[in-house]
């Protein structure tokens, strides 16, 4: 005897089996693209752009995890006066990162579409020296990998952790207020021409109070970075 299966049974096998194929399908993409965001690693010669930023074959990579302070900040010191911690910050990256080969392993993009990478110099984390050593605050607001090493440099009162210092997310919105304040329609970045070309200061750049925009050389003021990199600009070296 033939039993005949109910259409509506045979609906319901279907779908599951469609459901079932498109869920592979979209883990698939998933794994792909976790690949792309969290497991490419780039690899060369790095050019230190700030203390948390580097170029590697014309990337610019921004040090997962961590924020160093801006390159025009000062920290406060041992002896109660301060110190350069912005441009010394620079400088320990460059340290790190001189005459090696570096090699990052990316985390994604940031909202400036900087890749954002855990980078090391023959296998040491370089985002978790800076840390430890007092050049970079673990950027917590994103990630606490590197929390255990701020506790260590802060304990040993190392680099930053010496005296008071403002922490450079903090720096960063107070120069953003204090400029947007007078800049034309609160547009607060600077797009300068000069003879590198086309670039952009943020208003914590080294050279933002001394740069004049003039439209007649085709100079303009910007609201965000994207808006700036839209339009051809690229970012001022912070040192």
């Amino acid at each position: 005897m033939t039993t005949s299966t109910p259409t509506s049974f045979k609906l319901w096998r279907a779908s599951l089996t469609s459901g079932a194929f498109f869920l592979a399908l979209f883990q698939w993409f998933g794994d792909a693209h976790g690949a792309a965001e969290g497991l490419t690693t780039l690899a060369g010669p790095a050019n230190v752009v700030d203390g948390d930023t580097i170029d590697i074959n014309g990337q610019r990579i921004r040090l997962e995890g961590i924020d160093a302070p801006e390159t025009v900040q000062t920290c406060g010191a041992k002896d109660g006066g301060t110190w350069p911690c912005g441009r010394a910050a620079t400088k320990a990256l460059q340290a790190l990162v001189t005459n090696a080969d570096v090699a990052c392993d990316s985390r994604g993009h940031d909202k400036y579409s900087r890749l954002l990478a855990v980078c090391f110099v023959d296998g040491k984390d370089i985002n978790s020296t800076l840390v430890r050593t007092g050049y970079a605050w673990a950027f917590v607001k994103y990630s606490a990998t590197y929390l255990e090493d701020e506790k260590t440099a802060q304990a040993s009162n190392l680099g930053v952790w010496q005296g008071p210092a403002v922490a450079p997310w903090t720096f960063r919105h107070q120069g953003w207020q204090t400029a947007e304040a007078t800049a034309p329609k609160g547009c607060a970045i600077k797009g300068n021409v000069s003879h590198s070309g086309q670039i952009y200061h943020m208003p914590w750049s080294p050279w933002y109070d001394k740069v004049s925009i003039d439209p007649n050389r085709g100079e303009r003021w910007f609201c965000t970075e994207d808006e700036a990199q839209a339009a051809g600009w690229r970012p001022a070296l912070s040192y």
